[in-house]
């Protein structure tokens, strides 16, 4: 049980890791990356599933 729980935890972090790296090298305006950070720092998972669905790559 603890394996699967350390699974899914590592597949979260590589997740989060994968989503701030798109963000940070996206053409997002540096106010928007600004933002985006702070939501993926103070909630991880939910930041990142946010950042994947409405935000990457859609910048101009």
């Amino acid at each position: 049980m603890g394996m699967i729980f350390g699974l899914i935890w590592l597949l979260c972090a590589i997740f989060w890791l994968w989503m701030l790296i798109d963000l940070l090298v996206s053409r997002h305006s540096t106010g928007t990356k600004i933002l985006w950070v702070i939501l993926m720092l103070f909630l991880p998972v939910l930041g990142s599933i946010l950042y994947f669905f409405l935000a990457r790559g859609k910048a101009a």
